[in-house]
């Protein structure tokens, strides 16, 4: 059948902005999908799209009563994904300033980092001492730690564990990392207003989880009761993790530069 065009003629009068501009659109959607992967907001997104189905069938099947009813939700829809959405959101936006973890840390500093941080938890474990130790990212977490002591360390595991002993006026509460240093200790975090979490876990688990699901900080939690390790990121948990695990889980989210050297050597 002739539809008097070819596909010659539509690739002509494709402009190179048209390609950028897809290619941009892909791009957005593609970050979108990546912010909001392992979150609720993949539920929420899932029961709007069930709405819009059941609008379309209506107008389909001549269903005027819910028909009418579900315009009105939608009319006000891009009201109603910011009320859901606001904390997605906020973290989206405050992405557009990166600060990443590693900044100014050379190959090995990054190595000994890692290994440091791994060698405390697992100490602390064996220990059965509680812990929550929390590494910023690329958004910063200053409009969320508002209580705390200000230090200015080191990470090394002797440190680590000497402020998270019982005996330490700073062992209750958050300790802060920021690019590559201890910054703040005994800080108290937002808990998560989640009901689908364990009964099981306790205050530093659901604090963990309540400042994950704001920012995309990593938080390490060391069980005062069984002495497992967890890790927390975007509101959702990993628990009871081994060295050679938390080694793993920890140098993939924290993405150090020894990582990407490696990737492009196997390139």
């Amino acid at each position: 059948m002739d539809l008097g065009f070819s596909m010659p003629d539509i690739l002509s009068n494709i402009r190179i902005l048209d390609l950028l501009d897809i290619g941009i659109v892909a791009f957005i959607i593609y970050r979108i999908i990546l912010l909001i992967k392992g979150t609720r907001a993949v539920q929420m997104l899932l029961g709007l799209a069930v709405i819009l189905l059941v609008y379309v069938a209506s107008r389909v099947g001549d269903l005027h009563t819910l028909n009418w009813f579900l315009s009105n939700f939608l009319s006000s829809i891009i009201l109603v994904i910011v009320v859901i959405f606001q904390n997605d959101i906020r973290r989206a936006l405050m992405h557009v300033g990166r600060n990443p973890f590693f900044a100014g840390l050379t190959y090995l500093e990054e190595t000994v980092v890692l290994d440091e941080l791994v060698q405390a938890c697992i100490a602390l474990g064996q220990k059965r001492v509680g812990a929550l130790i929390v590494i910023e990212r690329e958004t910063g977490l200053k409009d969320v730690l508002v209580t705390g002591t200000a230090i200015d360390a080191r990470i090394t595991s002797e440190m680590i564990q000497a402020i998270f002993m019982p005996a330490s006026p700073i062992h209750d509460g958050a300790l802060v990392v920021q690019q590559g240093r201890l910054t703040q200790a005994g800080c108290f975090l937002p808990l998560s207003q989640n009901l689908d979490i364990s009964k099981y876990l306790g205050t530093r688990h659901r604090a963990a989880i309540g400042l994950t699901e704001l920012l995309d900080a990593v938080a390490i939690v060391v069980s005062e009761e069984t002495g497992k390790i967890s890790v927390v990121v975007n509101g959702g948990i990993t628990r009871d993790l081994e060295a050679s695990d938390l080694r793993k889980v920890l140098g993939r989210l924290l993405e150090p530069r020894t990582r990407k050297v490696k990737k492009k050597g196997k390139g």
